[in-house]
């Protein structure tokens, strides 16, 4: 089996980290050795038990050695991702990604303003100043926390009508946006889509259509009412990495052809639905969409060896559901079952409710074979549900009472087989890992705060 990083080497790389604002000040790179191109990563919910879960779960089993992944190349570090003190030490997508596009600590909600409701600049507002190009590309919707605390203002993030205004209403900050939200661009009493057409905008709504994207006009891209399906439902499993590899095409291309020359792009991606299913406890649609993200950082790699002049940083905004690698004590954690899977248990259990649960039919959704107890317990759960359907999930919006409960029982299931605990539904406060590659990459090793990598940002821009 391969060992990672010896513990003397492990040991030697923490002591030369950057641990004291005087060292950090003392590496700082010249402003005019900074990079031209900055792709900032977020993998939402992304704590450190999902990089080591992928790990495994995406080895080869038909070798001995545990082959080492796109995340192991490439930490640099962790960050803590405590928020203003008025929201104690646990952190929402909101203030997190606001420490991180701005370098501001604010309260949970916050997109884009600090503890007394003003705004604050983000590293992408910056860029664009600069002459840089700028994107997002989202698997959620497009204002959702994350991308919006890059892109807007606003003390609550639950207002996402008022946000998705904003992103024409207060300027343009952008000229690629990737994800989903018809829901909140396409409405009655607005449709902001063809505000966007009239400010010279190209709009896509379907994934086919990314390849074919005109290299003169910025782009709008919409794929889904909310945000995306999730990785194993979706028509393209692999959709984060190919909305990515359309929008880094796409700023080439543009900084060639527009008639005002782009010094570079800032783009920021997120691989938003590892938090979703942080959130409701899934494992298997966890270790699709960090397979999604690997995917998209393996081709940032062949990216940046071609276009060195290119930086690319990777965190979490916080830890969600307190994912453990083995439960209940036992010592072995069971990757197997997750690789087979080819559905999500929302999914799963809608096919269960419309379908007599047999042998057969719970083969084909889950991919491999059930005790007799396991398809006992689920028609339990579904005769059970179907009994008490009369309560509202508020949670998951699109999913009924039912659908929910179903679900609930077919990710015991899958918890069960992989010998998979979670301690929480909700985020949890630990410190997050660092990954970085590219120019000046080492800017990021070490142990820092989430504000700080918004500041070396920020610095490497030349503010």
């Amino acid at each position: 089996m391969r060992h990672f990083l010896p513990l003397l080497l492990l040991s030697l790389s923490t002591v030369s980290c950057v641990s004291t604002e005087t060292s950090k000040q003392e590496v700082m790179p010249k402003k005019n050795t900074a990079p031209k191109n900055i792709i900032m990563v977020i993998g939402d919910g992304m704590g450190p038990a999902y990089t080591t879960a992928y790990r495994y779960f995406s080895d080869n089993p038909e070798t001995e050695a545990i082959e080492e992944t796109v995340f192991d190349r490439h930490l640099t570090g962790f960050s803590s991702t405590y928020p203003a003190a008025v929201s104690g030490i646990v952190t929402d997508s909101a203030a997190s990604a606001t420490a991180l596009a701005t370098g501001i600590k604010s309260y949970n909600g916050a997109i884009g303003v600090d503890v007394n409701k003003n705004s604050v600049q983000s590293v992408l507002e910056w860029a664009k100043l600069q002459g840089k190009a700028t994107g997002v590309v989202v698997t959620s919707q497009i204002n959702h926390a994350t991308p919006a605390s890059y892109l807007t203002h606003n003390e609550n993030r639950k207002n996402y009508n008022a946000i998705a205004d904003s992103y024409i209403d207060n300027g343009i900050k952008a000229d690629l946006y990737f994800g989903g939200g018809w829901q909140y661009f396409i409405r009655e009493d607005r449709n902001i889509v063809n505000e966007f057409k009239q400010a010279g905008f190209h709009y896509i709504n379907n994934y086919q259509d990314l390849t074919n994207l005109p290299n003169n006009k910025p782009v709008l891209g919409l794929f889904a009412d909310v945000g995306l399906p999730w990785a194993l439902d979706d028509t393209n499993k692999y959709r984060l990495s190919a909305m990515t590899k359309a929008a880094v095409h796409h700023f080439i291309d543009y900084q060639n052809n527009s008639s005002e020359k782009a010094q570079g792009f800032f783009m920021l991606i997120e691989a938003s639905q590892i938090d979703w299913a942080g959130h409701v406890n899934d494992i298997s649609g966890a270790m699709a969409e960090m397979d999604d993200l690997a995917k998209t950082l393996e081709y940032l790699e062949h990216f940046v060896e071609q276009n060195p002049d290119t930086l690319v940083i990777v965190t979490a905004d916080h830890s969600t559901g307190g994912l453990t690698i083995g439960a209940k004590g036992k010592y072995e954690w069971q990757p197997e079952k997750l690789r087979t899977m080819k559905h999500s248990p929302i999914y799963i259990a809608k096919q269960l409710i419309k379908n007599e649960i047999n042998s057969v039919m719970t083969t084909t959704l889950f991919n491999f074979e059930l005790s007799n107890d396991d398809i006992a317990l689920l028609m339990h759960s579904k005769n059970t549900a179907i009994i008490n359907n009369n309560t509202k999930i508020n949670q998951l919006k699109g999913i009924s009472a039912l659908e929910f409960s179903l679900s609930l029982t077919v990710k015991q299931i899958i918890n069960k087989y992989s010998n998979t605990g979670w301690t929480s539904g909700g985020h949890t406060a630990i410190d997050v890992p660092v990954f970085s590659f590219g120019k000046q990459s080492e800017l990021f090793n070490g142990q820092q705060d989430n504000i700080d990598i918004a500041k070396k940002i920020f610095f490497l821009l030349g503010k």
